[in-house]
């Protein structure tokens, strides 16, 4: 859908993006991941033809980007901008029609998502009138108003409450099974394993990482295991002998423990749970894969260091 090859972007001689190469995939939901000031909003100006790249090229369905591209386009920046005294249906209206919607079908898609959004009774408030969480959904209806094919997302759920952050993920994966494709720029790690397929890390302007958010966390396991069982921990530590180290334990009570268990050499998880059967009674084993916090976090620091 979207292939990012090469750019690169400057602002008064400092560097905002480094020959960054991305490509978003059909109908997948696409993590764009990075600290503050590491390109990636300078990035999404670019695609929505805010601002241009000083080099590199961007092509849209296999063509080279243009103005025309943006009526398959939905964007939400992270500065939100209504105007506050237009009426919420008008202004939907407006700019499903700058999109290049007709005003009778523009007006039945805004009272599609408003009914879906449970607001269709605030249509004639004016955006001023309304509470920040219900403006923040008026403008991601916004995005979605004139049926866009690639919807590209700055921080959608800043300013959300829980109940509204799962509104916002389920319809997200709702849009993904109609075969949309989301482009998310979020600080919110725990959303990007719930519904992204794939992720980039963008930091100091350039790509660390680019790949399945399932083999982004896999390559950073560390072979620990979490092992919870019934017995005696003395009895269970001299199970692992040499070929294992505990890394952790905690009492549950009733003797019931919980551990944390590292592999040394070439052992796997057979070998543990060979090691330990007869000795304690294992209620439950589960590998201990990174969060996506901890990768994002692994790999700054990893770039920090590098660049010391």
């Amino acid at each position: 859908m979207l292939a990012i090859t090469d750019v690169s972007k400057s602002f008064n001689r400092k560097l905002a993006l480094d020959a960054v190469s991305l490509h978003v995939q059909k109908g997948e939901i696409y993590g764009l991941l990075g600290p503050n000031g590491a390109g990636k909003t300078t990035l999404i100006r670019i695609i929505n033809q805010i601002i241009e790249a000083n080099k590199g090229t961007l092509r849209f369905d296999g063509k080279l980007m243009s103005n025309e591209h943006l009526r398959l386009i939905g964007y939400l920046p992270e500065e939100r901008g209504l105007y506050k005294s237009m009426g919420v249906l008008e202004q939907l209206v407006f700019l499903a029609q700058l999109r290049g919607m007709s005003k009778e079908n523009a007006v039945k898609s805004a009272n599609f998502w408003l009914e879906k959004f449970d607001i269709k009774d605030w249509s004639k408030k004016r955006i001023e009138e309304l509470s920040k969480g219900m403006a923040q959904k008026v403008q991601f209806i916004a995005a979605l108003v004139h049926e866009p094919d690639l919807l590209i997302l700055d921080e959608p759920l800043s300013g959300f409450d829980p109940l509204n952050v799962e509104l916002i993920l389920n319809e997200l994966k709702s849009l993904k099974s109609q075969g949309k494709t989301i482009i998310l720029s979020t600080h919110n790690m725990r959303s990007v394993e719930e519904i992204c397929d794939r992720a980039a890390l963008i930091h100091h302007s350039k790509k660390l990482a680019e790949d399945s958010v399932w083999n982004l966390r896999a390559a950073q396991k560390s072979g620990e295991f979490s092992i919870r069982f019934s017995g005696n921990m003395i009895a269970f530590a001299n199970a692992l002998w040499t070929d294992f180290e505990l890394i952790d334990k905690k009492e549950l009570g009733d003797n019931r423990f919980l551990a944390v268990v590292k592999m040394r050499g070439n052992n796997q998880i057979n070998d543990l749970l060979n090691a330990l059967m007869g000795q304690i009674k294992i209620e439950a084993v589960e590998e201990r894969i990174p969060t996506m916090q901890e990768v994002f976090m692994n790999l700054i620091s990893g770039k920090e260091v590098e660049n010391a």
